[in-house]
């Protein structure tokens, strides 16, 4: 009797990502993937800005015309990823009755266990082009905003308060800044402890700790 395969988390989320899509859409998943990954390897051999475009898309068999329909700049492959359309679905089912930090949580849990499998190494050499790099870094405002709008639009939805809702909005902030401050004390430690666990406590300080 053959055992059955282990578990395999990063396998697991290519087809999450890919399930609700129709084959062009999968297709363009699967190249924009393979865009990243080929990037994140010359990043890690010879540094970001000894990168080119141009290496980037040789080293994933597409032209850089195509590499520019993906990623409009080369600081879009650090800050951008593929895991907000699976923190959405997550969050749109959540009890309506829970907490927005629990289902904040809950909703990242998916899909960092798959980048921790997958991207650990990546992920770290994001979090280093973040600190170091000026341009990256001015450039990562962009995604944080995309998160934020997504997270407003859905608990203003959950909630029946609107997307311009201060408590609202400073709620959705606070969120953003403890798990930011999280990665990177975590990034800073060379990614050694269990990421989840340290997002837990963060948010258990914030929430308990104001309140004490």
């Amino acid at each position: 009797m053959t055992s059955a395969p282990p578990p395999n988390p990063a396998a697991d989320i290519e087809a999450i990502l890919a399930a609700p899509l129709g084959l062009r859409e999968r297709k363009k998943l699967k190249t924009r993937r393979a865009i990243r990954a080929a990037a994140f390897s010359r990043f890690a051999a010879q540094g970001y800005e000894g990168t080119t475009v141009d290496q980037i898309a040789a080293d994933a068999d597409v032209s850089p015309s195509t590499f520019f329909r993906y990623f409009p700049t080369k600081e879009d492959l650090v800050i951008t990823d593929d895991y907000d359309p699976i923190m959405e679905a997550e969050l749109r089912s959540r009890p309506a009755d829970e907490s927005i930090v629990e289902s904040v949580l809950q909703a990242m849990i998916q899909p960092l266990r798959s980048v921790l499998v997958d991207e650990h190494d990546d992920m770290l050499l994001r979090m280093r082009l973040l600190r170091e790099n000026p341009t990256v870094r001015a450039r990562s405002l962009v995604e944080v905003s995309r998160t934020r709008d997504m997270l407003l639009r859905v608990f203003a939805e959950r909630t029946g308060r609107r997307t311009e809702d201060l408590e609202l909005r400073v709620q959705i902030a606070a969120l953003l800044a403890v798990s930011s401050e999280t990665v990177e004390y975590w990034a800073e430690h060379d990614g050694e402890e269990d990421l989840i666990e340290l997002l837990e406590r963060a948010l258990d300080a914030v929430t308990t700790g104001l309140t004490g």
